[in-house]
């Protein structure tokens, strides 16, 4: 990691101290070179049995010295005339320097030959070889080298120690191609904390542009942030809901089966995440290889409330969680962050209902805009929470002015308010169906960034309630969710006859979920432009965002949360 430290303490810190990981092309091309050295072989004997009569050639040599405090993996270790030598290995091709080789590089292989010496080798030069051009770059063990090295060792362990996660680089050239671009967020913090004046302003002259004043937070960018990482998550969600079907593994293929035949299947590195809904079986294999590609499984009730989450042991970064459990323990921070969601979700109502709706009377969005701004003087979480449900009856009150009307001007369907636990017609088993599978993207995101998603802030704890999902899924129930149930009836693609009435209580039938769970990943796939960052994403990536800018907030990196509101 001592490589990582010079190139970039923040990533060093990422990686070594929060555990974060993430694989891009880069990375899967170092494994690819690596793939030989990688596999432990060769004999190395003790130091005094090391003579220049002695040839070692050895792969994969782990050494390590409580006194540098540093442990290593060499590639290969040869020997030379009585010494060893240590043999790094890089995909690229050798830079054309004075040195022959990039600082990382140098100090990386230095630290071999230091612990070589710890264990009473010699080690005068290392080697680093470049599979690009198949070059070998001698390096030389000088005094100045050396102690380089150990500064620079001293200082990554004292970071390791001080617990205080390093400022992003700002407008660097090494941030495009890092792994760690897309969980770091470089230029996204450096955005947001020159436009709240929380960065020091010595640093502001990188380009960077003034502070705006936008609503809700932040102003949008002026000069063009970059995005850094996909816009979009190519893998796929995958569903099964079919009853008594069963998943299993053939080779590096997930496989759906009824009654024992293939029905359909789908490649493992294609899945982000599985959904289950009711009774349908995964077999052991299949389970310990989604595990391994750290890929999560959501059981679903039939109606698709979410009752399990199958996943990998809990993500590494346990300084975000403790920072969690401190926040969530502070009133006056959950009040703050209670005020950015709930004035987000009023402020993406009103949006929907002016762009949708028809004929809406004037007193219809000036409500919203009024309530919006009660959430601001708010002085209790259980105010919030009044206001919120007033807000929610003045947006279900109109809400279907948003459905198109047949050439009769009968509305497909009646509806009068939200209603729920089971809810009594159809729009309303839309609404709550979209609800749930909002929930369990929460889920999977929050898991994803390292958070613990039962302990919330807005909503408070609840057995089996994963209120910090339920937090940051506020904003996004008219974008996302409501939006779908419009989409769905205005085009069409659920109909009367898509729902069962039972009682009082009212189903979709199995055709009417498979359609509406279309419409949800289409919608999540969409692109949609980040109002403080100004580039496109899907609306799944911007869960990500949104869930590492609350952790970035926690960290005391960002001053406050912003709510993601489309203008």
């Amino acid at each position: 990691m001592l490589n990582e430290y010079v190139y970039c303490p923040r990533l060093f810190y990422l990686e070594y101290v929060q555990r974060e990981w993430a694989t891009n092309l880069d990375v899967l091309q170092g494994r690819y070179v690596h793939r030989r050295v990688d596999q432990a072989a060769g004999r190395v004997p003790r130091a005094e049995a090391v003579t220049a009569e002695v040839a070692i050639h050895a792969r994969s040599v782990e050494i390590g010295s409580e006194e540098l405090g540093a442990v290593a993996v060499i590639d290969v270790l040869e020997s030379d005339d009585g010494q060893l030598v240590p043999v790094d290995y890089k995909k690229g091709s050798a830079p054309d320097l004075p040195e022959g080789a990039w600082e990382p590089e140098r100090i990386q292989v230095c630290l071999q030959g230091l612990l070589l010496r710890a264990n009473g080798y010699v080690s005068n030069y290392g080697v680093i070889y470049y599979v690009g051009d198949k070059t070998r770059v001698r390096v030389e063990f000088t005094p100045a080298l050396v102690t380089r090295t150990k500064q620079l060792l001293a200082d990554a362990r004292a970071l390791a120690v001080a617990g205080s996660l390093p400022p992003p680089l700002v407008n660097s050239n090494k941030c495009p191609r890092c792994s760690l671009v897309g969980i770091c967020l470089p230029d996204e913090l450096n955005h947001v904390q020159q436009v709240t004046g929380s960065r020091p302003t010595a640093e502001t002259a990188h380009g960077s542009d003034k502070a705006g004043s936008v609503a809700p937070d932040v102003a949008p960018a002026r000069r063009e942030i970059r995005r850094l990482f996909p816009a979009r998550d190519d893998n796929k969600a995958v569903y099964v809901q079919g009853q008594g079907y069963t998943l299993g593994l053939r080779g590096a293929t997930l496989e759906i089966r009824d009654k024992g035949q293939a029905v359909d299947a789908v490649r493992l590195f294609e899945v982000s995440q599985l959904n289950i809904f009711g009774n349908v079986q995964l077999s052991a294999q299949a389970l310990r290889a989604l595990a391994s590609q750290e890929i999560p499984i959501l059981h679903l009730s039939y109606g698709g409330w979410l009752q399990a989450v199958t996943a990998p042991p809990p993500h590494k970064n346990i300084e975000l969680r403790c920072r969690q459990f401190q926040a969530a323990a502070d009133p006056a921070f959950c009040l703050k962050l209670a005020k950015a969601l709930v004035g987000g979700k009023i402020r993406n109502s009103r949006l929907l209902l002016r762009r949708n709706g028809r004929r809406l009377p004037p007193e219809a969005l000036s409500q919203l805009v009024a309530l919006r701004d009660l959430v601001e003087r708010g002085t209790s979480l259980a105010e919030l929470l009044g206001v919120e449900g007033s807000a929610a009856r003045e947006y279900f009150r109109y809400f279907s002015t948003m459905f198109k009307l047949p050439p009769d001007d009968a509305p497909p369907f009646d509806f009068t308010g939200r209603n729920r636990r089971p809810p009594k017609d159809p729009i309303n088993a839309l609404l709550s169906f979209g609800y749930s599978l909002l929930v369990k993207e929460m889920v999977v995101a929050v898991l994803g960034v390292g958070f613990d998603p039962y302990l919330g802030f807005y909503h408070q704890p609840r057995y089996g309630r994963p209120a910090l999902a339920l937090d940051l899924m506020e904003e996004f129930r008219p974008l996302v969710a409501d939006s779908v149930v419009i989409t769905v009836i205005n085009n069409g693609e659920i109909g009367p006859d898509d729902f069962l009435q039972r009682g009082e209580a009212v189903a979709l039938l199995p055709r009417a979920r498979k359609v509406f769970i279309e419409a949800f990943e289409r919608r999540l796939d969409q692109l949609v432009t980040h109002p403080v960052f100004g580039y496109q994403v899907s609306y799944r990536r911007v869960f990500e965002i949104q869930a590492r800018l609350l952790a970035r907030t926690l960290t005391g990196e960002i001053p406050r949360y912003i709510p993601f509101v489309t203008r």
